[in-house]
This record gives structure tokens, C-alpha cells and sequence, in this order.
């Protein structure tokens, strides 16, 4: 189970949305592009607040717009038939640009250990790799997990919660972050094993 297995109900609520997005002939690039801003300026408020209270409370937030103007791109493309070699390829790299812009500046919060944080991030990189290799070898995308993409936006999201209401970084967010990047090698692995057979 993953919360990617979730898409299909959270696309049915942002469809009314994209159909207006796309009468208004807003394109799925467009999208792209505003959820890696948003992600660049965040991870840079982050840094240079070093993880500010009110920067990680508004975190979780911008994680589920991040993950709705996700499903939005995607659902313009296919249902709206604006698919482009460059739109895939801005997807692919936009989402992987914009983990790491907003993932690696929470190393300058104390009690988060920076290298369970860039670990994280790498290894996160990798399964978007591994994903994507499905499509080269001649199969198709692959997004299993345990920890996909909207995985690892809730435990940053959690992460940054807890820490904004209060809660001391230390023995128990490393935990978290350590787990979490197992499953993330558990991911590479369950996806690389599904595109070849």
C-alpha cells in the first residue's frame, strides 16, 4: 500500500478544477512550473529562516498543493490531450528539482541530522530513477512503493509539524527519516523488480 493507491479518488475532486483550468487554456507545463516555484521558495525560506515555526506549519500545506497541482498537470495532459515531449520531461525533472529544493534545506533545522535528510533525498532521487527506467526498458512507468513520491510529502510533512508545534527534533525524527529511506531502498528495489519481469 502507498498513498499513490489514493490518486484516483483525489483526482475525481480536482476534475472540476482541471476542466476549468483547461476552458481558461492553462497548460499542464504551466502547472509544472508553478509547483516547483512553489517548492524552490519554500525550501529557500526554510534556509534562510533555518526552519522558522510558521515556515514548517505551512509545509504540510504546501506539500498537499504541491501534490494537487501534481495530479493537475498530469490530468490536463491526458484528458485534455495536451501531452508534450517536454511536458513529461519537465514532470519528471520538475519533481525530482523540486524534492530536493525543499527537502534539503530542512538540514539547517536544529536537531535534524543533515545526513539522514540528504539520504533521504538521494535515495528518494533514485526510485524516480528506477521508476522511470520501467518506460526505457520497454515496460511502462512504474510507481510502487512502499515510499513513492506523495510517501515521502507526508513524512516531510509530518516531520515539519511536529517540529512546528513544538516538538524537539531529535532521536525520533532521525528514526523516522531512517525508516523512511529503507523503504525508499525497498521501493528501488520492488520497482526495478516489476519493470523487468
Amino acid at each position: 500500500m502507498t498513498i499513490y493507491d489514493l490518486k484516483p479518488k483525489f483526482q475525481a475532486l480536482l476534475r472540476p478544477i482541471v476542466n476549468k483550468l483547461a476552458k481558461k487554456n492553462i497548460t499542464p507545463n504551466q502547472v509544472t512550473w508553478s509547483a516547483l516555484i512553489l517548492s524552490i521558495i519554500t525550501g529557500a525560506l526554510v534556509a534562510l529562516t533555518k526552519g522558522a515555526t510558521f515556515i514548517l506549519l505551512i509545509i504540510p500545506i504546501v506539500m498537499l498543493v504541491r501534490m494537487a497541482l501534481n495530479a493537475i498537470d498530469g490530468m490536463l495532459a491526458r484528458e485534455h490531450d495536451l501531452k508534450s515531449n517536454s511536458g513529461a520531461m519537465l514532470n519528471e525533472l520538475g519533481d525530482v528539482i523540486s524534492d530536493a529544493a525543499l527537502y534539503l534545506p530542512l538540514a539547517f533545522v536544529v536537531g535534524i541530522s543533515p545526513i539522514w535528510i540528504v539520504l533521504f533525498v538521494v535515495v528518494g532521487i533514485f526510485t524516480e530513477i528506477a521508476g522511470i527506467l520501467g518506460s526505457v526498458i520497454g515496460s511502462e512507468r512504474r510507481y510502487d512503493g512502499p515510499m513513492g513520491k506523495s510517501d515521502r510529502a507526508f513524512v516531510i510533512g509530518l516531520l515539519a509539524l511536529l517540529i512546528g508545534l513544538g516538538i524537539e527534533a531529535g532521536f525520533w525524527s532521525d528514526a523516522l527519516l531512517i525508516i523512511a529511506t529503507l523503504m525508499g531502498v525497498l521501493t528501488i528495489f520492488n520497482r526495478a523488480k516489476k519493470a523487468i519481469i
